[in-house]
């Protein structure tokens, strides 16, 4: 089928195109770039909003396995909230942790679609624990090293994209451990990325741990969500040290998400002794996601019973400094990115409308300029994966399409109910098909898996 959307101001930072031009869709790819109105089956009319590539979301995490050996594919699921915000790629196995096997779990997408298409990290938290490393406080030994980096290598044959690490929440991992583990990555050139060892004051050291690892190696590394590592008056200085390793001949880059609140399980070593004294703040920041005291802050006590009961339970904190998240997106090497993770459609809203909100929170009121955002959620992105034909309209690029009103997009989600659509997105398009019309899933399956060799 042909599709035709045309009428609307296409923007394609990739070809540094900004211009009311029409796209020809068919086959699952963009057949041409046109002001005149060629013969279509279906015509869309984009008259007054925004044309852009499909968003590819660099740092989220991926939605369980169930008891059926399927993807968990509801409408409580991440990746259909992913598809009603407008992202069509996304990168999963964030913070060194996979559901299951990265390898089988890109099986499974290509054996049963998914939402959107999927590409995934080698977690290396998942790794580290199939490898009998079960103190999380603790350094592995020669063997288990070595396993690690076999699990790890194979699973970057099988398509990976890189590793992530979750340094904060396995901190017995030293210098050692990952060089040996990121090692297998160089070979092919391919990224690590990493929820780094700390933040607040101790972020620069952490980060330094992490870029050295890449200047030791020669690989592409990529800093997490660092609106919540250097959120707490750090950010200028930051990323002036981020700066200075690129300009020395790193292929470093950030992401971001455009909130003040981080989110974690109330168990993680984010939560260790001193976590108050290092965000100078007292337990009511923490507000709980899930169990009998949802929606409510904590409490000493409230604190002390979910962590010895309920370690699992997500989190949301309040700490992050507004200036410096938005002093970040300012930044050149910074992209959007959700850091999206939900359990059982609880957790924080920027799983659902992370890239809405800088639309509606960053271009409207002034603060981003409309080209940049849309660079940061397509071609930036692509760009650090390597995607040659995501993020990106031209000619022979793959038919992944959001169309939206930049006058009315805004996130829908809140800290107490999550999940809520977002609105102002006309339609999201995956390899030419409409995968979601007025912020709501009309095919779930549209979405294929994404193989780096």
């Amino acid at each position: 089928m042909k599709t035709l959307i045309h009428g609307g101001l296409l923007i394609d930072p990739a070809n540094h195109v900004r211009a009311h031009l029409n796209v020809l869709l068919e086959d699952g790819k963009v057949a041409a770039v046109t002001s005149s109105m060629p013969e279509a089956d279906r015509y869309i009319d984009a008259t007054g909003k925004i044309v852009a590539p499909g968003f590819v979301d660099i740092h989220m995490h991926e939605d369980p396995v169930g008891e059926d050996g399927k993807i968990v594919n509801d409408e409580k699921a991440i990746f259909q909230c992913m598809l009603r915000m407008g992202v069509t790629t996304v990168l999963g196995g964030q913070c060194g942790d996979n559901v299951c096997d990265p390898g089988d779990y890109l099986d499974l997408v290509e054996r049963d679609g998914a939402p959107v298409n999927v590409a995934m990290l080698a977690g290396h938290g998942y790794f580290r624990s199939a490898c009998g490393v079960n103190d999380k406080y603790g350094p592995a030994n020669e063997k288990q090293m070595e396993a690690m980096a076999a699990g790890i290598e194979k699973a970057l044959e099988r398509g990976c994209f890189g590793v992530s690490y979750g340094i904060r929440y396995v901190p017995g991992i030293d210098m050692n451990e990952l060089t040996r583990t990121a090692e297998p990555c160089r070979k092919a050139g391919k990224m690590i990325a990493a929820h780094i060892r700390s933040d607040a004051e101790e972020v620069y050291d952490a980060a330094r741990e992490f870029m050295d690892t890449g200047v030791e190696i020669g690989i592409p590394v990529q800093l997490s969500h660092i609106g919540s590592m250097a959120g707490f008056g750090q950010m200028e200085a930051f990323l002036n040290m981020v700066d200075e390793y690129k300009m020395n001949g790193l292929d470093v880059s950030c992401d971001c998400y455009p909130y003040y609140a981080y989110s974690t399980s109330i168990g993680a070593t984010t939560y260790d002794d001193g976590w108050m004294e290092r965000y100078n703040c007292d337990y009511d920041v923490i507000e709980l996601c899930e169990g009998k005291y949802k929606g409510q802050r904590c409490t000493k006590e409230i604190f002390e019973e979910m962590r010895r009961d309920f370690p699992g339970c997500l989190t949301v904190c309040h700490v992050m400094r507004p200036d410096d998240v938005d002093s970040a997106f300012r930044h050149p090497n910074v992209m959007l990115a959700s850091d999206g993770i939900l359990s059982r459609g609880q957790g924080h809203p920027r799983a659902a409308g992370a890239f809405p909100r800088l639309y509606a929170e960053f271009v409207r009121p002034g603060k981003l300029d409309l080209y940049k955002a849309v660079a940061m959620m397509t071609s930036e992105p692509a760009a650090k994966m390597g995607l040659a034909s995501k993020g990106r309209l031209n000619v022979g690029a793959d038919a992944d399409v959001v169309i939206f009103d930049l006058e009315k997009i805004k996130d829908g989600g809140t800290f107490s109910d999550p999940i809520l659509p977002p609105a102002g997105i006309d339609y999201v398009f995956i390899g030419g098909e409409i995968a979601a019309k007025d912020c709501q899933v009309v095919q779930k399956n549209l979405g294929k898996v994404i193989r780096k060799f």
